[in-house]
């Protein structure tokens, strides 16, 4: 096995070379469940559920976890507005979420720890850094509760993911500005409970984890010191998984992850999706409008680490890609006697190019648009195939490695729904009496078949030899 992943720490292509042979430990950043589940969280699940499929498909066993932060400021605040529970909100947005990457046909995760179950652990490591002068405690307030922080100016190598330097860095998402810091980018290993919040007793008095912490601890506790890949979105590089890597290696002395992966941002019509633009759209309703596969073919045509521009001309585009590798599945003709020595020779020539060149894209950092150009090789081959009059057994190996393949990415051409074998001999029946009402000429009836089995997601293909369906 020869794959090479981009590596966000060297910022150059690695031949992936595991702790334990064979195996791969990837932990990837989940979502703060506050609020329902949009694309941009669904494109980090699928690139990182292709990533994972082809590694098993290279023959590792793939340990993967991903987290879900079930306290976090975002969450209390929508608590507090809705007037519920904090934990019952994170815990009603973590069921969706886990059915809408069901719906996604994401394979699940190893084990997806939460933040609130490893509360202590999180102390613990705190308390670490703490011992060895990493962290510390800021002045307690009236009631007793104090702010722990890391400190960043006793980690000599800080930035060296996201390629900062500590004079020159402002202050990002999520990191507070305390007058009680030693250093302006000491950030938060532990939160003091304000009046109102969910809390934790501590060694510091009452209080909840920072969110940086949570990944790191989640990590120790399920997958130990050191781990494979790290994986998230690349708006997580700083200060997110800076920080995990200063707070992790600060104290086990060991380098936390091997590989850092990062996709790239979901983006409407060339704009980042925010709240503020109003242009989320959630897994659901692009679920109830396009489907599965045309989300994931979007991913795949596009490559993990670029931006993915999301507009209805690419939506249509991914669309009618999905039609032509459903067209390769599609029976024989009726009318087929065989092809000729020449076509089953170019038909096993394509299988093997497909094959080797889909292994050599994905080798190379998963280069997925470089596989479908394979893919698409090969239904341009069947397709030619079947129109020379290959029989349905000459066709059966081509159209199998297509169904292998296009599964290896997680695609579900041969689920598409309404094409159970059960409707066939009804659709077979109705194409027959479509056609002897053609020869009736009675083009009016012939044409209502026609398009109501459109209406229920029915194409039909006429051709010299004959009519041919599909599901759409």
């Amino acid at each position: 096995m020869n794959v090479r992943l981009y590596n966000t720490l060297t910022h150059k292509k690695e031949v992936l070379e595991t702790l334990e042979p064979g195996k791969v430990k990837m932990y990837v950043c989940g979502p703060t469940v506050y609020n329902k589940a949009h694309v941009g969280h669904a494109m980090s699940a699928v690139v990182f559920d292709i990533i994972k499929r082809y590694l098993i498909y290279r023959g590792y066993e793939v340990r993967h976890l991903m987290n879900f932060t079930d306290v976090d400021d975002k969450i209390i605040n929508r608590a507090n507005q809705m007037g519920r529970d904090p934990f019952d909100l994170a815990n009603s947005y973590i069921i969706e979420f886990k059915k809408n990457l069901e719906d996604l046909n994401i394979l699940p995760a190893t084990f997806n720890p939460r933040a609130t179950q490893t509360i202590p652990q999180i102390i613990s490591m705190v308390q670490g850094l703490v011992d060895k002068g990493y962290a510390y405690a800021a002045e307690a307030d009236e009631f007793h509760n104090a702010d722990v922080y890391f400190r960043v100016t006793r980690d000599s190598d800080y930035g060296r993911l996201s390629g900062r330097k500590l004079d020159d860095m402002q202050a990002g998402a999520r990191i507070e500005v305390d007058e009680r810091k030693e250093h302006p980018m000491d950030f938060a290993l532990w939160k003091a409970a304000k009046p109102g919040e969910p809390f934790w007793d501590s060694p510091w008095g009452k209080g909840r984890p920072g969110w940086h912490i949570e990944c790191s601890a989640m990590n120790l506790e399920h997958m130990g010191e050191q781990i494979d890949i790290h994986g998230g979105g690349n708006d997580l590089i700083f200060p997110h998984h800076e920080n995990e890597i200063a707070q992790s290696e600060s104290l086990t002395g060991k380098t936390f992850a091997h590989y850092w992966v990062h996709n790239g941002m979901l983006q409407m019509s060339g704009e980042k999706m925010s709240k503020s633009l109003g242009n989320i759209v959630s897994i659901e309703t692009f679920l109830e409008e396009h489907g599965a596969d045309v989300l994931r073919l979007m991913v795949l045509n596009s490559g993990y680490r670029n931006p993915l521009t999301f507009n209805d001309e690419v939506i249509e585009q991914t669309r009618r890609a999905i039609e032509r590798l459903h067209s390769a599945l599609r029976p024989a003709l009726p009318s087929a006697a065989g092809a000729n020595a020449t076509i089953l020779l170019s038909l096993k020539t394509q299988m093997e190019t497909t094959r080797a060149g889909f292994t050599d894209s994905m080798d190379d950092d998963f280069n997925s648009a470089g596989a479908l150009g394979y893919l698409f090789d090969l239904v341009r081959v069947i397709n030619q195939a079947r129109s020379d009059g290959a029989v349905a057994p000459e066709l059966e190996s081509a159209q199998n490695l297509l169904s292998e393949l296009t599964g290896v990415l997680g695609l579900r051409l041969a689920k598409t729904e309404g094409s159970g074998q059960a409707a066939n001999p009804f659709i077979e029946l109705l194409i027959d009496l479509r056609k002897q009402l053609r020869a009736q000429k009675q083009y009016a009836f012939s044409d209502q078949i026609r398009d109501q089995l459109v209406a229920l997601g029915v194409v039909l293909e006429d051709s010299k030899d004959g009519t041919t369906w599909r599901w759409q």
